[in-house]
């Protein structure tokens, strides 16, 4: 089985599964019991992973709150936001982009729909590209929110963080920035470009499931989504993920003295295996910004070919989707291509190939051949 689905998540790395299992069997203490040695030692941990998780993205480890992963940092980041200001009876305007992930979208429209927000929805060009004068007007009408993704999950367009971030402090906009496919891929300058939140994932970049978290600009106000005991400072009460945070603060360690020579191999692998579908396939398109994209991300539509016929083919063979892992089970179009507008035959024909920094270059050529092939005999098929 071949594996390029590294959007959905990642194989994570020897040294952090290690780092992992060693805290989950003989360094397991609770980093809230700080009345022994073993309590001290868990907190620590914690320590150590924020100040790495801290350097990779330019923050203070003091910004940091730990969650179960990007979704659950979003909905605190916009749902702590909004409650905050309902709280000073401020009715908040939110703007996001099109294309960005559903736990944006949907905790957005969930607001929307339960008339706590006003949503204002920012387009996109047929790359998936945001319009920074449109961006603007939005942040000058008086929003209370700015919802704009690093990267994008599924056509692997980047966007520019540090030029969104310096228009929302011009404007005094919150900035909240979902950095779950970038982290760790591409340079992400948190305090320095003047971002208010970011929302990062471990398994995105080489480390554990199910650990992930928030990082929030000193001074900006939120409301918790859950109380306990008052953990991190109130704002996400429950005991700490020890062997999760830890695997994701050594993931972090890693990615920072590897990232540069990492994705410059994944970029030079993907390329290859554009050109060996594009020469293989006719009629292939590649979406998204090719100029401008993850290095790991290859997006590409065939005309004509239902995506679910060829994921139906290799699903045995090669692990690749149709989208968002976060929108698995649901038959629906994806959302980016629409707000694309890109024609229907594009849509249904997409597939998401994700590479990573364990794929081979033998695995490429395999990947390409078992593609083209069963693109070939979908096509034959459909023609009798």
């Amino acid at each position: 089985m071949l594996f390029f689905d590294y959007h959905s998540t990642t194989p994570v790395e020897p040294g952090v599964a290690e780092k992992v299992l060693l805290y989950m069997t003989k360094e397991f203490g609770n980093a809230s019991s700080t009345e022994h040695a073993i309590g001290d030692a868990a907190e620590d941990a914690v320590k150590e992973a924020k100040s790495h998780i801290a350097n990779l993205v330019g923050a203070s480890p003091r910004d940091i709150i730990f969650t179960s992963g990007s979704t659950e940092s979003i909905n605190l980041a916009i749902q702590g936001t909004v409650q905050h200001l309902e709280n000073k009876d401020i009715h908040p305007r939110i703007a996001l982009s099109a294309v960005e992930h559903k736990a944006v979208l949907d905790t957005c429209l969930a607001l929307e729909e339960q008339g706590r927000v006003k949503l204002s929805i920012l387009p996109v060009d047929t790359q998936a590209r945001i319009d920074l004068a449109q961006l603007e007007q939005a942040c000058a009408s008086g929003i209370h929110l700015l919802c704009v993704m690093a990267a994008n999950n599924e056509v692997g367009t980047i966007y520019p963080v540090k030029k969104i971030a310096h228009i929302a402090q011009t404007y005094n906009v919150p900035f909240l920035c979902d950095a779950s496919q970038a982290v760790g891929k591409v340079p992400i300058h948190f305090k320095e470009w003047g971002i208010t939140m970011l929302s990062l994932s471990a398994h995105k970049f080489y480390g554990p499931q199910g650990v992930g978290a928030l990082v929030v600009k000193r001074g900006h106000p939120l409301e918790p989504l859950l109380y306990g005991g008052g953990h991190q400072r109130g704002l996400r009460s429950g005991t700490l993920n020890l062997p999760g945070i830890v695997g994701l603060g050594e993931a972090c360690r890693l990615r920072k003295l590897e990232m540069e020579e990492d994705e410059r191999a994944i970029r030079e692998k993907r390329d290859r295996l554009q050109k060996l579908l594009t020469d293989k396939i006719p009629g292939l398109v590649v979406n998204g910004d090719q100029e401008n994209r993850l290095a790991g991300n290859l997006h590409i539509s065939i005309p004509g070919i239902p995506n679910s016929a060829v994921i139906a083919r290799v699903r045995l063979k090669l692990a690749i989707s149709t989208g968002s892992a976060c929108s698995s089970g649901v038959e629906a179009p994806s959302h980016v291509l629409r707000a694309m507008n890109r024609d229907e035959d594009i849509v249904e024909g997409s597939l998401r190939i994700g590479l990573g920094k364990f794929t081979t270059d033998a695995e490429v050529v395999a990947a390409a051949e078992i593609l083209s092939q069963t693109v070939h005999a979908v096509r034959a098929a459909m023609a009798v």
